[in-house]
């Protein structure tokens, strides 16, 4: 009896650990595809801060 649970237990443990490296591998892979081309929509903006860095104030 201790035997066949140890093999039942070993068995679905190997589910979970192929599902789980199966989940990581596919969601990384569906990220990537989605982010292949982002988008931006100012290309000059290189620092992210916006406009505001590039430009003086009008007094």
């Amino acid at each position: 009896m201790s035997v066949a649970m140890f093999i039942i237990g070993a068995i679905i443990f190997s589910f979970y650990v192929y599902f789980l490296i199966w989940n990581i591998f596919h969601s990384t892979k569906k990220q990537r595809e989605e982010n292949r081309y982002p988008t931006q929509n100012d290309p000059v903006d290189l620092d992210g801060m916006g406009n505001f860095s590039r430009f003086p104030e009008n007094k």
